[in-house]
């Protein structure tokens, strides 16, 4: 089955709504089926004690989202035939987003805060919730807040909280154990930028979602990082990756179309000699030829 890609925008777009509208631009065009945001506030985000002392964090106030921006952002994701998916950091970014939201996602660093959880579950809507330095049990906690607040089924993605993470760390097998333990579809968010990493967790681990972060043009605020990929880089990776699922037909072990005018050019079992016999015999005789 095709999977669902994810461009996460992340804190890339300057707070500039022609380029966030950009990004939603390249996503579809590269093949995703969903573009995600982040709805933070500096202020609510970190403790007022620490960021008092952390003008680092009292910078970021630059990378926020503009709320005003939403109806536009789901205006363009509908006219590009993608859902718009956004990241509420903020109680009250749940109610803000619920309009025009066609999916929630939960951060790693929030999945300890069961209101938010429940916020979100109560809406309705989907919720996917990344998992970066989880336990498998804060895993099975989190999904059984979902499901108790009325999400039954939320969307788990394995994810190494590292910006990059090198692929030996990525640790891809827990898809599987996620998927075993908490019943949940289950995916990648991704921080390796490997296209190795994508392809194994989806055609050997059976990840059904990928997300990753995009930048348009290495000017973005977390491209320096390492862990964001531009639309040159991941469009080939997503049409390999999708490509791939074209590829399995039906298992049963007969000649394929494409095969199908060779048959009669294999080796006779009577002499060895190729064409078949029969081809052999009703060759046209070539004029001329004594």
């Amino acid at each position: 089955m095709p999977i669902t890609f994810v461009a996460e925008v992340s804190s890339n777009h300057h707070r500039d709504l022609n380029r966030c509208l950009a990004f939603i631009d390249a996503a579809a065009r590269i093949g995703c089926q969903a573009v995600k945001f982040q709805l933070f506030k500096v202020r609510e985000l970190f403790a007022p004690e620490i960021l008092e002392r952390n003008e680092k964090l009292r910078s970021r106030e630059a990378w926020e989202l503009p709320v005003e921006f939403l109806p536009a952002l789901a205006n363009r994701c509908r006219d590009r035939s993608i859902q718009f998916c956004c990241t509420p950091f903020y109680l009250n970014a749940v109610s803000e987003l619920e309009p025009y939201v066609n999916f929630y996602k939960v951060a790693s660093y929030e999945l300890l805060w069961d209101e938010l959880l429940e916020t979100c579950a109560h809406t309705g809507k989907p919720v996917v919730l990344s998992t970066g330095m989880a336990t498998l049990q804060e895993v099975e906690r989190a999904v059984t807040v979902l499901r108790k607040a009325g999400c039954g089924n939320p969307t788990l993605l394995h994810c190494i909280s590292g910006y990059p993470v090198p692929p030996q760390e990525c640790n891809l097998a827990a898809i599987h154990t996620l998927r075993l333990a908490c019943q949940c579809e289950v995916g990648w968010s991704d921080h390796s930028r490997s296209p190795a990493v994508l392809s194994r967790a989806v055609h050997h681990w059976g990840a059904t979602m990928i997300e990753f972060h995009l930048d348009l043009d290495q000017q973005g605020e977390e491209y320096p990082t390492g862990h964001c990929w531009l639309p040159g880089q991941i469009e080939p990776v997503i049409s390999a990756i999708q490509t791939g699922f074209c590829t399995d037909g039906t298992g049963v072990k007969e000649p394929g179309p494409s095969e199908a005018q060779d048959r009669d050019w294999r080796a006779d079992p009577a002499d060895g000699f190729r064409p078949l016999r029969k081809v052999r015999e009703q060759w046209p005789i070539e004029v001329g030829v004594q």
